[in-house]
């Protein structure tokens, strides 16, 4: 029975093969005996993971059971109760790749394992290899000695009983009770980590390892303040591809830690309900990436990222607040700089590839995975789609722009401007207005489901109070909407209504050359054909005249099929652009962090900026694959389109009509204009022709329409109370 090569690194990969980085392992880790391990640290790791060590053979009666029970019922097995001789038998001998159920595997070789080993030389392996979260450095660490250095800047024979107990506690979940950030820096909240340790002091308490003065004593132990201070000597994570490393293996991370709870009989449902199982299988996953060496394929193209980073790094996104305050460690004053942070990410539309991305403009959050509040830019999702796929408006269907008063909500235009007008619902997206989105999404929202829109189109993160309120037809939402899930789900306009998942892993292959996972696109259909078709046509305009026209001079290809849709927050808080050409969609989202209590807001030329962003943004992409773009490529209108010549004035059918016993020519009062329908043709023309408005606006109109001009019907008013959402 061989070890486990542990040493052995995993590859990351750019896209096309082109290698990006080695997975960081455990280098630091220092092996000691056992006799240089506090007695402390022995005594606790046995209360807490298998009080009887020294009395089993091995295995947990439990884990037999239910492995036995697995094997010869087809049930998948249980994870829990495993003994230190298994831990160390999953640690050193088991891959994810073994023919035999892991659990069935780890017994047998558990009981060999102890059958051919003292206890002693089985325990100073556990706590040579145990993986224990990561140092002041922010490196992920394994050992006893490695974590007393890193934790506590002292060798592991001399820790004390509230910081062995500390160490003991983080085997069950690395990544939560460890005190240190990704960075290094010391966590804010340090309650999950102390929690532990208390559980680990008690069990020694009852386990008879400690007396109750020693237990009480080392409850009142002050261990913040032990912890060593951030050290950034040699600090890897701000090295060029940061954001790329993490994404990378973050998301492959997600993927073994679900291959291994799916051969113990887990599912992701399974995973989403119990953080603790969760995590269990993540720091598995954390030690098959640092230990197994596969290759890890990602989606992420070299050329386009680096381009990307090129046009941020020189690209001014607003103004940088800058604020002192003591550093707590020194005393001294220290300057902080909050700059305009940006996420951007750039997807194939047919697989949900992701090509590249912006992760931010500094720091480590990664702002394409951040819920801000997408403003107008869900309108093309939560109103106009739905609206059309339910058959209740067609391209040029009126829309009311008056000073409306919904129940318990008020709305205004950009700027806190009215039109005082209906408006066809293809002018209403393209330049964004505010008061006929409401009304219509007041109107569908009674007809249809709207989550089930955005579900399938991959947003998950709105709550039940945002589908309850008309608020969400401007964006309004509780966490908001992710760059990276808006941009997925607006490729569902260029992919025939179909939405799929975006993803950065292609492929995972193993040491012996077996391709263990293979990413595989699936297809969830959001909206009719007919639906995509003329939600283009409309989202062209937002281009073509709209709220994005700007990008007509900016961008280097060609602008007749592009799609997109504006999109700004209450008071600036937020600005979004996403954009599509039949290839690719491209988001972009500005805003500040407002880190540490801060509230700063974008000025009123933020959604100038962002445009002129993401046209470098797309121009420096399109540079290096044009290809992809399909920039060229024009859509053509499936046999479920219906069209019909309608008035401009009404948005149906000419003719005339008699109101108020006044007879109108409406072909003759303002022209024609073709609407585009899904899979219907509109009625006789009605007095009452549009979606929302009062009886009062359609007098009004009619007697505009009649040659009354001062009744101010189309004269644009603005309102005491304003709004920014565009």
């Amino acid at each position: 029975m061989a070890a486990f090569n542990v040493d052995q690194s995993t590859n990351l990969y750019f896209a096309n093969n082109v290698e990006l980085a080695h997975v960081k392992s455990d280098l630091i880790r220092d092996t000691v005996n056992l006799s240089d391990i506090s007695p402390w640290v022995q005594k606790a790791i046995i209360a807490t993971e298998d009080s009887d060590f020294y009395t089993n053979s091995g295995v947990s009666p439990k884990s037999v059971i239910r492995a036995v029970f697995s094997e010869f019922s087809g049930v998948g097995s249980q994870t829990g109760g495993s003994t230190l001789t298994q831990q160390v038998v999953k640690l050193q001998f088991l891959s994810s790749e073994t023919t035999f159920k892991r659990k069935v595997t780890e017994i047998m070789y558990a009981l060999r394992v102890n059958h051919f080993f003292s206890k002693k030389n089985i325990l100073q392996s556990y706590l040579n290899i145990v993986t224990l979260g990561r140092n002041n450095k922010g490196q992920n660490i394994a050992g006893v000695q490695t974590a007393a250095q890193g934790l506590f800047g002292k060798n592991a024979k001399d820790l004390s009983l509230p910081e062995a107990a500390f160490i003991a506690g983080l085997p069950q979940s690395p990544s939560v009770y460890t005190p240190y950030t990704a960075s290094g820096k010391l966590k804010s909240d340090l309650s999950a980590g102390i929690s532990r340790q208390h559980t680990v002091l008690f069990r020694m308490y009852r386990d008879g390892a400690i007396t109750k003065k020693q237990y009480q004593d080392a409850l009142k132990f002050d261990l913040k303040a032990d912890f060593k201070g951030h050290d950034t000597s040699n600090d890897d994570d701000t090295t060029k591809y940061a954001y790329v490393y993490n994404m990378v293996t973050s998301e492959a991370k997600s993927i073994l830690a679900l291959q291994l709870a799916k051969q113990d009989g887990h599912t992701q449902a399974d995973l989403d309900k119990d953080t603790a199982l969760d995590n269990q299988y993540l720091d598995d996953a954390q030690t098959l990436l640092t230990t197994k060496g596969y290759q890890i394929h990602s989606t992420i193209n070299k050329s386009v990222y680096d381009s990307m980073q090129s046009v941020v790094k020189n690209a001014y996104l607003g103004y940088t607040y800058t604020s002192s305050e003591i550093d707590p460690e020194t005393g001294e004053y220290v300057t902080d700089s909050e700059p305009v942070q940006n996420g951007s990410v750039l997807l194939n539309n047919t697989t949900g590839a992701v090509i590249g991305f912006v992760g931010g403009v500094s720091g480590e959050l990664n702002h394409i995975y951040t819920t801000r509040s997408p403003g107008s830019s869900i309108k093309p999702l939560a109103v106009y789609g739905p609206a059309i796929e339910n058959q209740l408006i067609g391209s040029q269907t009126m829309l009311a722009d008056f000073k409306t008063n919904f129940t318990n909500y008020s709305v205004t235009d950009y700027g806190g401007q009215i039109q005082n007008k209906f408006v066809s619902a293809t002018d209403a997206l393209a330049e964004s207005y505010n008061i006929p989105a409401v009304n219509l999404y007041n109107e569908v929202r009674q007809k249809t489901n709207i989550k089930s829109y955005l579900t399938k189109a991959g947003i998950d993160t709105l709550t039940a109070n945002d589908y309850s309120q008309l608020g969400l037809a401007l964006g309004g939402t509780d966490y908001g909407v992710s760059v990276e899930d808006q941009a997925s789900a607006y490729t569902t306009f260029e992919n025939n209504g179909n939405h799929t998942d975006a993803y950065v892993i292609d492929k995972i292959v193993d040491p012996g050359g077996n391709v263990i996972y293979q990413h595989k696109t699936a297809n969830t259909r959001v909206f009719s054909p007919a639906t995509t078709y003329i939600m283009q046509q409309m989202m062209h305009q937002v281009v073509a005249k709209g709220t994005a026209a700007s990008l007509n001079y900016e961008l280097s290809f060609n602008t007749n099929n592009l799609i997109g849709k504006t999109g700004t927050s209450n008071d600036y808080k937020d600005i979004w652009f996403v954009g599509s050409t039949p290839g690719v969609t491209l988001a972009s989202w500005i805003g500040y962090d407002n880190a540490n209590g801060t509230s700063y807001n974008l000025s009123s030329s933020a959604s100038a900026t962002n445009l002129a962003y993401w046209a470098k943004l797309a121009n420096a992409a399109y540079r290096i694959i044009p290809g992809q773009f399909k920039a060229d490529q024009t859509s053509t209108a499936p046999s479920t389109v219906k069209s019909a010549t309608v008035s401009k004035l009404t948005g149906e059918k000419t003719g005339s009509i008699t109101y108020n016993g006044k007879s109108y020519n409406i072909a003759a009062s303002g022209g024609t204009v073709t609407s585009l329908y899904n899979d219907y043709l509109p009625g006789v023309t009605t007095s009452e022709f549009g979606i929302g408005g009062t009886t009062d606006n359609y007098k009004e109109f009619w007697e505009y329409t009649g040659g009354k001009k001062s009744n101010g019907y189309g004269k644009v008013t603005t309102s005491t109370t304003s709004s920014t959402n565009q």
